[in-house]
């Protein structure tokens, strides 16, 4: 019997070291390609639609339900016994998706229909990028499955590849604001895209030819693990729960710190970078943040976000955006940890890899598309925060932890009932920093033994603590809430109730007088307030250009607002039949709340 030579012996080795480099950068790249086009192109079409937030959340249930298909396709393709056809197809897939770059709109896409802005979005995405994004989509789960069968000794745990995919997701969310969008034009943006396609496409060649040139008893060995077990559907539905509620979570709070915090576009990118981080560290071989630690911290951070909903996010724009995606990246922590935890074996790697897509979908789904058009507020964040509390793993409860929560939910069921008797209700709501201090004080005492509760009591739990947020808000003036696509106008009215204000999120687009300082009610013609007084910005604007111009101003507002500029109207003009100021306003919400406004300050919008 002959040992083998050392040539022999090197010979694997080189190759195993070759597969790997091959393997992890293409899978690197195509995640990169993958999470910069989403900034890239939503960036293209966002002025279409003034900018709105809401754009985001869209784009993101799009990419979401094509990560979906893309899981799916790849998952079909691996059924297949022959080993060239998926290579082949595949390449002809990506091929054929390089003919629709560089990214452009699509013809018949440029202007906006009157309404169903949602659904104009997800077609415009769909004709403009749907196939070179579903193409991209499916070289995560496909590439894996090919990686295990080229007989590599970390083939039969692929899963250290999810991560690098991550990390190149992650960075392409974080030099995407940083680096690219500071120092490149849109179109060096989308032709530096393109070549990185084109090499895209080689690796993924390369890394087909190393599959192909697989020993084949050795592919045999990958491909067979026949022992393993098929997971049982109650695991299956488990880990698309698992998926969908951090994804949820993520359009909710954007959606919350864009509309009802601050809304600024970098910020957008932000929560969805902790997102990918989750998975990132959840992945890893050895993990970074062990996964019983987020476990504990988990509930800390859901009773950490009710803190935040009850106190505003006014006070302290810094700590309250911290504090909101600081909770967000322990929870999903937890809910992608658990994923992590009860992962299948290699042979069922694309079908969980299809449960998380379509887990993601639903979240964003729901988040997304379903409460914008359901809910007059930000209901969907509150919802699946509680819903968070279900990620966690089955624990018997302790009789003191049972009694305890038992109390608790007598207390909460107590205030809430008291909330619904006018007179309690006006003693209790007298001071909000009252229920600040007590919503923190009692959540904490009940989250100190948290884990020893039962998920399902956290959950209720949860859920009555954040009914008492809403039962007792901090701005018990509000009169008016209307959400749209472009976010949730409140109308205010202040203490004493001498003003009532219209505002965007936390922003205020006007106000008016309702009250007299010695509290008679104001008659005629509403003098005009906040930065459209006579002595602000815009009405030393306006008297600049009155003073240069002879004759009558002809202005176009865009925006409607609560209706002020058409209060500056001149005497002379008040009567006449023609208009001087036009609002053109998108939002139909704004059209729904002017007819509120005193007749003075009506007028038509386009």
């Amino acid at each position: 019997m002959t040992s083998p030579s050392p040539a022999d012996a090197a010979s694997p080795a080189a190759r195993n070291r070759v597969v790997l480099a091959a393997y992890t950068a293409t899978i690197f790249l195509s995640a990169l390609l993958l999470f910069s086009v989403q900034p890239l192109f939503t960036k293209m079409v966002l002025p279409r639609l003034g900018g709105s937030p809401a754009v985001w959340s869209v784009a993101m249930v799009f990419f979401q339900s094509l990560l979906l298909g893309g899981y799916a396709y790849a998952h079909v393709l691996m059924t297949l016994k022959s080993r060239t056809a998926p290579v082949v197809v595949h390449l002809v897939v990506l091929a054929v998706a390089f003919t629709f770059l560089p990214l452009s709109i699509s013809s018949g896409w440029a202007e906006p229909p009157a309404s169903g802005y949602p659904f104009w979005l997800l077609g415009l995405f769909a004709a403009s990028i749907g196939l070179p994004f579903f193409a991209l989509a499916a070289n995560n789960p496909m590439l894996q499955a090919w990686f295990v069968r080229t007989g590599h000794p970390q083939g039969p745990d692929p899963y250290f590849l999810y991560a690098s995919s991550n990390i190149g997701s992650f960075l392409a969310l974080l030099f995407y604001p940083v680096l690219l969008e500071p120092m490149l034009t849109l179109h060096a943006q989308n032709l530096l895209w393109t070549v990185g396609y084109g090499l895209l496409i080689l690796l993924i060649g390369v890394c087909g030819f190393l599959l192909l040139r697989a020993p084949p008893m050795v592919l045999a060995l990958n491909d067979g693990d026949e022992a393993a077990p098929a997971p049982p559907w109650l695991q299956w539905g488990r880990w698309v729960f698992l998926a969908a509620v951090p994804s949820g979570l993520l359009i909710a709070v954007t959606a919350h710190i864009s509309t009802d915090v601050a809304a600024a576009p970098l910020l957008w990118v932000l929560p969805l970078s902790l997102y990918l981080l989750t998975w990132v560290l959840v992945f890893q071989s050895r993990p970074l943040l062990p996964h019983v630690w987020m476990l504990k911290l988990q509930p800390l951070a859901i009773a950490g976000v009710v803190v935040l909903l009850a106190i505003g996010g006014e006070q302290n724009l810094l700590l309250t955006l911290g504090g909101h995606q600081l909770c967000f990246f322990i929870i999903a922590m937890a809910s992608h940890g658990e994923l992590a935890r009860t992962r299948p074996p290699a042979r069922y790697l694309t079908g969980f890899y299809v449960a998380l897509s379509f887990g993601g979908m639903i979240g964003g789904l729901f988040a997304g598309l379903v409460a914008p058009f359901t809910f007059s507020w930000i209901a969907e964040y509150p919802i699946l925060l509680a819903l968070a509390a279900l990620c966690r793993p089955w624990q018997p409860s302790r009789r003191g932890a049972m009694l305890l929560w038992l109390a608790a939910m007598a207390a909460a069921l107590v205030l809430v009932a008291l909330a619904y008797r006018a007179d309690a209700a006006e003693v209790f709501l007298e001071s909000w920093r009252v229920w600040a201090i007590g919503a923190v004080a009692a959540m904490a005492a009940v989250l100190a033994v948290a884990m020893r509760l039962e998920r399902f009591q956290l959950a209720a739990l949860v859920a009555l603590g954040l009914l008492l947020v809403r039962v007792y808000p901090l701005d018990e003036g509000r009169v008016e809430t209307v959400r749209s696509f472009f976010g949730v106008h409140k109308i205010v009215v202040t203490p004493g109730g001498y003003y009532h204000v219209l505002m965007h999120g936390t922003t205020i687009h006007g106000a008016e007088k309702f009250l007299n300082d010695d509290g008679t009610r104001v008659t005629g013609r509403p003098e005009p307030i906040s930065y459209y007084h006579s002595d602000g910005g815009i009405g030393r604007a306006i008297a600049a250009i009155r003073a240069r111009k002879s004759g009558p101003l002809r202005v176009a507002v865009i925006g409607l607002g609560a209706a002020r500029l058409p209060v500056r109207r001149s005497p002379a003009r008040r009567g006449s039949s023609s208009r001087s100021i036009r609002p053109w306003s998108i939002p139909r919400a704004t059209r729904n709340i002017s007819p509120i406004c005193p007749p003075a300050c009506r007028t038509s919008s386009r």
